[in-house]
């Protein structure tokens, strides 16, 4: 019966491991760093926060997907004014061009800390890596599933020897992954940086597409209940994994730079900088992470942009100019030198305020009898949904405001 259930399990798991990897990439190295070494522990609530909200967030998108068999965008298209929807899709274009950015620059930094490749020459193979892995689709989804769930356990293994290098202090990471603090107005930059890294738009849209591949068969209430129940699990295992990853990247940050005094505002300098703290091992797996990172989540920014761009108004591109609209502007960004550590963050910060144009639509949809028929959102549900859409909007505004007093 347990082999039956395992089997069971195991059948579903994968698109909740393509979405996780957006809750792993290079713009988590990047806010996770700062936060760190700036705040030493005491950000790690955001990163459990985020997660919270990224696994509510992923299930309904995920419901959509099976109630209709429809992604979000498309829904989008079939329930709102034709004006809003050019607006969501202008938003989610330009989400995932800074989403990709991040992602993009990740891959080309690894490969530059790792290998010592010039950055263009990087972000050039970063490109071509990208394509291949994405062109893997021709042979099914499931084939991406597996690529993207190797790289995700190359991240674990990194981070896992990274923790246990910087031998960290456990109490005060317990202490402060659950009591929330913010000291100050940079503090509030970060945490809503690290909320914009870890709660992605873009994939809050990809999986109700991605949970389409097991979904298309199926025809009862029954059959489409039972495979919710399944990506619930998918969800849980593959968010808690990005949870972990998550935190043992602030925790290290801290362990290592914030306890030798030192403000880290540079992907390279964090790199240098581990090798004579931790050693030469250690070094070498932050940049193997981010080499696996930044390519797993490239790809996955690429396909998160095809489902996009097509669905909102209908509007048919080729896959090769979708994945170049969202590709180019990061190998600008290498090209003219720009500090990718701040890029990074930036793009991060600028995610966070398009989490409510994927979050809201996402929310009245699924709220929606007429379209979602018996899998609507209960009463307890549209109320999560409600109070996760103040929290984000408030932090954002209060962002804007203590940055212009």
């Amino acid at each position: 019966m347990k082999k039956n259930i395992l089997k069971q399990i195991l059948k579903y798991l994968g698109p909740a491991f393509i979405i996780s990897v957006a809750y792993v990439d290079p713009g988590n190295f990047a806010t996770n760093i700062a936060g760190g070494s700036m705040f030493n522990y005491n950000l790690l609530w955001v990163v459990l926060a985020s997660n919270i909200m990224a696994i509510f967030l992923q299930i309904n998108s995920a419901k959509l997907g099976i109630a209709t068999n429809k992604n979000l965008s498309e829904e989008c298209r079939l329930v709102f004014s034709k004006k809003t929807n050019v607006f969501l899709w202008i938003v989610m274009v330009i989400t995932s061009i800074a989403t990709t950015m991040a992602e993009f620059l990740g891959g080309a930094l690894g490969l530059y800390l790792l290998l010592g490749i010039p950055l263009p020459i990087a972000g050039l193979l970063t490109f071509i890596i990208t394509f291949i892995i994405i062109n893997f689709k021709k042979y099914g989804q499931r084939i991406i599933e597996r690529i993207i769930t190797i790289l995700v356990a190359v991240i674990c293994i990194a981070y896992g020897i990274e923790i246990f290098l910087a031998k960290p202090d456990y109490i005060q990471i317990g202490i402060h992954t659950l009591l929330p603090s913010i000291k100050n107005t940079n503090a509030l930059l970060i945490a809503v940086g690290m909320l914009g890294a870890t709660v992605m738009p873009h994939v809050i849209f990809l999986h109700s597409d991605l949970v389409k591949v097991r979904n298309n068969k199926l025809k009862t209430f029954q059959e489409k209940k039972y495979h919710l129940k399944m990506e619930k699990i998918d969800v849980i295992i593959a968010m808690n994994i990005a949870f972990i990853v998550n935190a043992a990247m602030v925790i290290v940050s801290a362990a290592t730079f914030y306890k030798q005094g030192m403000v880290v505002d540079t992907i390279e300098i964090a790199h240098k900088s581990l090798e004579p703290l931790l050693g030469k091992l250690s070094s070498c797996s932050f940049a193997i992470a981010l080499l696996a990172s930044g390519f797993s989540s490239t790809a996955v920014g690429a396909m998160a942009g095809e489902s996009v761009m097509d669905g909102f108004i209908n509007i048919k591109l080729s896959n090769n100019l979708k994945q170049l609209i969202t590709l180019v502007p990061s190998m600008i960004i290498i090209i003219l030198k720009i500090n990718p550590m701040k890029a990074l963050l930036l793009s991060q910060v600028s995610l966070s305020f398009a989490l409510p144009m994927a979050i809201i639509p996402l929310l009245v949809i699924t709220s929606n009898k007429k379209v979602m028929g018996r899998f609507v959102n209960s009463k307890i549900v549209k109320m999560l949904g409600i109070i996760i859409s103040v929290i984000i909007i408030i932090l954002n505004i209060a962002l804007i405001v203590l940055n212009t007093v």
